[in-house]
């Protein structure tokens, strides 16, 4: 598990790129055969990737967290952006096809990862994970893609007409803290969300997935009036602090897993930006 401390915004003027990478980027998700984690203190989120790659796979504990088991303190959302795969929770199996989430709460001691029986060259699975503290118990939860609460958003003229499926949310999934869904854009629009915002009351991280090999997501951060930007390719992740807006451009249209955790779970709880106050 890798460690990220928390960032200052008047850190961010002085940055390099690769100082900016290091900090809010995580390049390696998926790493077959391995559950790949990174632990930032921004509201002590940890997200990363489970790859079974064939073969089962446990989610461990780790040190940086201090628990015997890695859910004995935490919840968990997890979304398969990759072939059809199963979560085992304490010996109930669940399948998740590509697009699906699956909440677990804390106090789940047992965690397996597996690829189902391959289907039309479908590929393996690929579970994204986002966790953090959870104070309580809520259920397990399997939210297919067609069973999320949808929301339409954005306009074709304006480049960011996309479909948002909300599965972990005040009037869906429970959870303690976790807020999560998946937003793909339409055929021909590369905006992920304008005008852009904040929300000083949770870290926000994105997944973005479904990139060409070829095509990259400029993703801006930093405050609004002092914004930087990631270049992001297919399957990694951007850690965006509460201070930090989060919008991106593609050179084509993709997916994204976008969630968030901290002070509340309001979806709208957000400060927008117009486009004419960015610097």
């Amino acid at each position: 598990m890798e460690q990220r401390y928390a960032t200052h915004p008047a850190q961010v003027p002085g940055m390099t790129t690769s100082d900016l990478r290091e900090r809010f980027l995580v390049e390696d998700v998926f790493i077959p055969g391995e559950v790949s984690l990174t632990y930032t203190h921004h509201d002590r989120i940890v997200l990363g990737g489970a790859m079974p790659a064939g073969q089962e796979l446990p989610l461990p504990t780790f040190a940086e967290i201090r628990s015997d088991y890695f859910l004995e303190h935490r919840e968990v959302g997890i979304v398969n952006v990759g072939g059809t795969g199963t979560v085992s929770a304490d010996g109930a199996v669940h399948t998740l096809p590509k697009g699906a989430c699956l909440y677990l709460g804390r106090g789940v001691r047992d965690v397996v990862f597996a690829d189902a029986p391959a289907s039309d060259g479908e590929g393996g699975a690929q579970f994204y994970l986002f966790s953090a503290p959870a104070h309580t118990t809520f259920p397990t939860a399997l939210v297919l893609p067609e069973e999320a609460t949808v929301r339409e958003l954005g306009d074709q003229e304006t480049s960011n007409r996309r479909t948002l499926r909300q599965y972990i949310h005040e009037k869906g999934v429970q959870s303690c803290q976790v807020v999560m869904g998946v937003t793909t854009l339409h055929a021909g629009s590369m905006w992920n969300t304008m005008p852009a915002h904040t929300h000083d009351r949770r870290t926000e991280c994105y997944l973005y997935f479904d990139v060409p090999a070829d095509a990259r997501v400029i993703h801006l951060c930093g405050q609004p009036e002092e914004t930087r930007h990631l270049v992001v390719a297919d399957r990694q992740a951007v850690v965006s602090p509460s201070w930090s807006i989060h919008s991106g451009v593609g050179t084509a249209a993709y997916s994204f897993v976008w969630a968030m955790a901290g002070e509340n779970q309001a979806f709208d709880d957000m400060d927008a930006v117009p486009p004419t106050a960015l610097r």
